[in-house]
């Protein structure tokens, strides 16, 4: 279906990759993984024909026809939100304009006649007569009532509109598709549902995603791109996992009993090399290191490294550690939550859930003070010292300061010797100059670590986490999600990520348009109270943009 031969990628000095040859089959999901930068998105735009590689090419098989997720939300702001997803089938969008155009006459010349035929023809090949229903009903399982389907594109927020290219790009019914993070700004429902859809996919699927679940229940291989190269493992992202290390150690013993072996041979050369009886069996055996060596395979660093990640109380808990009292917040007309009651203690891991928009974010802040509800208290325990993560950087990271150190240096507590943070950041995978750029050139990842290395030296009791792993690549999810979970404070985190939902939270709040439903236990005891209907219930709260409300 679609492959690569010899592709090498430079940037500069910097190799990406390096004479990759792959074929991508029909009927395969491949999860293409790899650390943060190590040129994953550069290889599916390559693939996509947006970029070019340094040398190597690409083959698609005639008439396949390619789709690939547009991250460029803005692109279609006049267009309404049905007629963006038509859009997608190039072909089918264009006989469409010009089948209206030959109806509107107000009379018809027998070639027009001629014409409209030849088109109709078509027209029903391509599924022109469906093709509304189905790019309905892709809009409405991504979250999008059908209300808000002839409305223009600028009516909804920026996460809304990537779910309408999305919807875009799987309405075209694409033989290759092509997906960056299509799980960004979906939440838990809609991730299942495009679970779902692409678990039922037939053509080639190469899909980037930080969310092990999604990868785990999609993925029939796993392209892993690392050492410069890409490498495909059967079977999805624990599979991968567990192949993966078993050939590392592998290759790692094979190469430790190879330089035994060559030990071994080459004390025999050099004790007997000057020894004229034994100078035959010492040239054989220095032939045979020669043979040995070429061999041996190198055992490269991995291009994957994960942050270290502690979290440490300077003071304890006591058993009360949030009460919130009958609050309530609006935004103009819109209410996101009323009289809700809760009271949080010493030691939970609280995972706040729910659909976008439905005020979530909102809960949290309320829950930190840095909102103040509109009615009802919220009240902190006595001991309690807390730190938050916003799922906006720009209020975690406000100040330009000239470099990471400045910057993290201004939260450090009095006398703190710079070392210190120099070494906090090279925890955080800042090491060397890395530590001293600034602020303003971060990448989302880089930001997200240099708050939670901020949060880290707090030594604070209380834990807050809004989104916090969307910007993270998997090796930091899991050491944040390990270093939650054995951390002896309160946890209080908003997440999609289920995999993380799940393995960290003891109890689940879900915020729905209806109030809040309070669970105390784990995400899967949750899913099996709630039953099927859980992953059917949904809101159409926090689709429209904050003007048009």
């Amino acid at each position: 279906m679609i492959s690569v031969s010899g592709l090498t990628v430079r940037y500069g000095k910097k190799t990406l990759f390096e004479d990759v040859s792959i074929k991508f089959k029909a009927g395969s999901r491949y999860g293409l993984i790899g650390a943060n930068g190590s040129g994953k998105s550069t290889f599916l735009k390559i693939l996509a024909g947006l970029d070019q590689a340094t040398s190597g090419n690409v083959s698609i098989d005639k008439g396949m026809r390619l789709g690939y997720l547009k991250q460029d939300h803005y692109e279609y702001e006049n267009e309404t939100i049905m007629n963006t997803v038509l859009r997608g089938h190039t072909e089918l969008w264009e006989l469409t304009i010009e089948r209206d155009r030959l109806y509107a006459l107000p009379e018809m010349s027998e070639e027009d006649g001629i014409k409209a035929s030849e088109i109709e023809e078509k027209f029903a090949d391509y599924g022109g007569y469906e093709a509304e229903s189905y790019a309905g009903e892709l809009l409405e399982g991504l979250g999008i009532p059908s209300n808000l389907h002839s409305e223009s594109m600028g009516v909804i927020t920026g996460g809304f509109k990537l779910r309408v290219l999305l919807a875009q790009v799987l309405y075209q019914k694409p033989e290759i598709l092509l997906l960056d993070e299509p799980t960004n700004n979906l939440d838990i429902k809609t991730i299942n549902w495009l679970e779902n859809f692409l678990f039922n996919y037939t053509g080639v699927l190469i899909v980037i995603s930080h969310d092990r679940h999604f990868i785990n229940s999609i993925a029939t291989d796993i392209a892993d791109l690392d050492y410069n190269v890409i490498k495909i493992y059967p079977g999805n992202y624990d599979d991968y996992m567990t192949a993966s290390t078993m050939a590392r150690e592998q290759m790692i013993n094979d190469n430790k009993r190879m330089k035994d072996k060559i030990s071994g041979l080459q004390d025999f050369v050099n004790r007997f090399s000057a020894n004229a009886s034994k100078a035959k069996q010492a040239t054989s055996r220095q032939k045979l290191i020669e043979k040995l060596k070429t061999q041996s395979v190198e055992v490269k660093p991995s291009s994957r490294v994960s942050p270290y990640i502690r979290f440490k109380m300077a003071k304890p808990l006591g058993k009360d550690v949030i009460i919130a009292k009958n609050i309530s917040k609006s935004y103009g007309s819109l209410k996101v939550f009323e009289n809700i009651t809760l009271s949080i203690n010493k030691g939970e891991k609280v995972a706040i859930i729910g659909t976008n928009g439905v005020g979530k974010t909102t809960l949290i802040k309320s829950l930190m003070k840095s909102l103040e509800p509109d009615a009802g208290s919220v009240e902190w325990g006595m001991s309690v010292i807390a730190s938050f993560f916003p799922q906006d950087h720009k209020e975690g990271i406000m100040e330009d300061k000239p470099t990471l150190v400045d910057w993290l240096y201004q939260y450090a507590p009095p006398d703190t010797d710079k070392t210190v943070i120099r070494g906090l950041l090279g925890r955080m995978l800042f090491s060397g100059d890395m530590a001293l750029k600034t602020t303003s050139v971060l990448s989302g990842g880089e930001k997200s670590r240099l708050i939670i290395a901020k949060m880290i030296m707090a030594e604070d009791n209380v834990l807050a986490l809004d989104e916090p792993t969307n910007h993270l690549d998997l090796e930091s999810i899991e050491s944040l999600n390990y270093a939650l979970s054995i951390y002896e404070g309160t946890v209080i985190f908003v997440s999609h990520d289920r995999e993380f939902v799940s393995s960290l939270a003891t109890r689940i709040i879900e915020v729905t348009p209806d109030g809040v439903t309070d669970y105390h236990g784990t995400y899967d005891e949750y899913l099996e109270k709630e039953g099927s209907e859980f992953f059917k219930k949904s809101s159409n709260t926090g689709v429209l943009a904050k003007s048009s409300k």
